[in-house]
């Protein structure tokens, strides 16, 4: 296997000998010539407007209003509805947790059929990455957007790269091995507090 896209004898091939993990696959046709769909979990978070006419992104102060708490949680049974609202942004899980190879990182994109609604997302996995994998979605639109969970929603494309030294591990990560969405923790990056010693 040499460096570059994975195609699917090589994705089957990984599954096999148990160096990708991706579960459940409900349909063996979920993995397709260069890539792998996923689908829409169950966990929803979508952003309200809080009682504070702006998120800090920069503050970790207690007194301060975290990130999470302009996001409201809720859930859908395998099969109902979610409504995406114009220019909300909403977190959700995919229903497949899935543990990457130390060698192998992931670009994420919309199915054509939903990027053709006028929804947008862009994400990206890191080479060892392991959870179900929080996506961040936008109805670019000016419609509602209904979407059903447990739908293929987003394609994977899994890329090899030229190192088997890689660990996700071997550095803090802020989203590792999640199974609901998490909201963002802009907020806990290292770098805020060296800035603020520059100001």
């Amino acid at each position: 296997m040499n460096g570059g896209t994975l195609h699917k004898n090589e994705i089957k091939s990984l599954i096999k000998d148990n160096h990708l993990f991706i579960h459940p696959i409900l349909d063996e046709n979920q993995i397709g010539d260069i890539s792998i769909d996923l689908r829409v979990g169950t966990d929803f978070l979508f952003q309200h407007q809080g009682r504070s006419s702006y998120i800090n992104t920069s503050s970790n102060d207690i007194s301060s209003r975290s990130i999470k708490s302009n996001f409201t949680q809720t859930r859908r049974k395998i099969g109902e509805n979610f409504l995406l609202h114009p220019f909300q942004p909403t977190l959700f899980s995919t229903l497949e947790y899935i543990k990457l190879p130390n060698n192998v990182y992931a670009v994420l994109s919309l199915r054509s059929s939903y990027s053709r609604l006028g929804l947008t997302m862009s994400t990206i996995l890191q080479p060892g990455y392991c959870g179900c994998i929080s996506v961040e979605i936008i109805n670019s639109g000016n419609t509602p957007i209904e979407i059903v969970s447990g739908v293929r929603f987003l394609q994977a494309r899994l890329i090899k790269v030229d190192s088997e030294k890689l660990n996700y591990f071997n550095d803090i990560r802020k989203y590792a091995c999640q199974v609901r969405p998490v909201p963002s923790k802009a907020n806990e990056d290292k770098e805020i507090e060296q800035l603020k010693k520059l100001s």
